[in-house]
């Protein structure tokens, strides 16, 4: 099951207490203020994790606090340092305020994010020792950690998003294209959350594609599950519109689409997008007339059963997101001083 929302109470932790001694040995007479310092508290830190592909740890965990510094001792010694809290979250988590500012875009596996830092250590009185003031009976208390609520809420990261209304014959396509299974049915919604699968193409290239829940109409109004998921589209590089073959009224289908799309985030209409008729098996292929003649997206007759455009739309999403990959890198090559 996809978890890709999570709210919680993070902390980090409480610094030590600082030592208040006095060094107390046969022969050593005046052995003055030993007390050492308090540890540190623990961070809370947020590690991205490619290895993970949802919330799901984090699902009953509402409260995580980091550890507290140890108290200091005698003899100068230190406390240790608090047990930091790191946070492992799948690569397209957006860190958010319980207000709903994005504190941080957590895409990529570099450095750890640290989130919160950890209350200081309180100072022994062996700091307070000076040349007036040589049996100083002071010591500090560490500083209290940080607590604020957060919301964890996951963006799939993907190439391409498949999106259509419910039994379109999506779910069909990337099980034909990919390893994913998705469940397929004759009835509505048979989709109940977001499916990637890796397609392959040439000789050793691949990119990933999302199944992402049918949309209906009203779907950017909490209609269906379409609002809960199109988040799920904003990180796709390109989008593929499932259209079933057989509809009546396709032109429309299309622009009903388009316009749940528009309503969530007028953003997503300026993606490159293709057309792909699916469901070709169960028309005459061979006399399927474009309902939507001049249509500037590129348009693909499918079928998954019988393989129909499968090779020549894969073909066409890889070429596209090869593209996209080569100017990711030249952007990135531009920027490096």
């Amino acid at each position: 099951m996809l978890i890709d929302e999570v709210a919680m109470l993070v902390e980090s932790g409480t610094g030590g207490s600082g030592c208040c001694s006095f060094r107390r040995e046969k022969y050593v007479p005046r052995g003055g203020p030993d007390g050492g310092d308090g540890g540190d508290g623990g961070d809370v830190v947020f590690v991205v994790d490619p290895q993970l592909g949802t919330l799901r740890d984090l699902r009953y965990r509402h409260h995580l606090k980091a550890g507290r510094g140890e108290h200091g001792q005698g003899k100068n010694m230190t406390g240790m340092r608090g047990e930091d809290a790191v946070i492992r979250v799948p690569p397209g988590t957006i860190l958010k305020s319980d207000e709903g500012e994005v504190i941080r875009d957590l895409v990529e596996p570099e450095e750890p994010f640290l989130f919160l830092k950890g209350g200081r250590g309180g100072r022994g009185n062996a700091r307070f020792a000076s040349s007036r003031t040589q049996a100083p009976r002071r010591a500090d208390a560490g500083l209290p950690g940080e607590a604020i609520s957060v919301r964890l809420e996951l963006k799939l990261l993907a190439d391409i998003g498949l999106v259509g209304f419910p039994n379109a014959g999506k779910s069909t396509l990337l099980s034909r294209l990919s390893a994913a299974r998705p469940k397929v049915a004759d009835y509505p919604f048979t989709t109940l959350e977001p499916h990637l699968g890796i397609v392959q193409w040439g000789d050793y290239e691949s990119f990933v594609m999302a199944d992402l829940p049918g949309l209906i109409a009203g779907a950017h109004e909490g209609k269906g599950l379409g609002m809960r998921f199109l988040r799920h589209i904003e990180r796709t590089r390109l989008l593929v519109f499932a259209i079933d073959c057989t509809s009546e009224t396709p032109g429309e289908d299309l622009q009903a689409l388009r316009h749940e799309l528009a309503e969530f985030d007028p953003g997503m209409l300026e993606k490159p997008w293709g057309i792909a008729y699916t469901k070709a098996d169960l028309i005459d292929a061979d006399g399927f007339i474009d309902p939507l003649p001049g249509h500037p997206a590129p348009h693909f007759l499918l079928s998954a059963v019988s393989g129909l455009g499968v090779d020549e739309l894969v073909t066409a999403l890889g070429q596209a997101v090869n593209t996209f990959r080569a100017d990711d890198r030249a952007r990135a090559d531009s920027q490096e001083p």
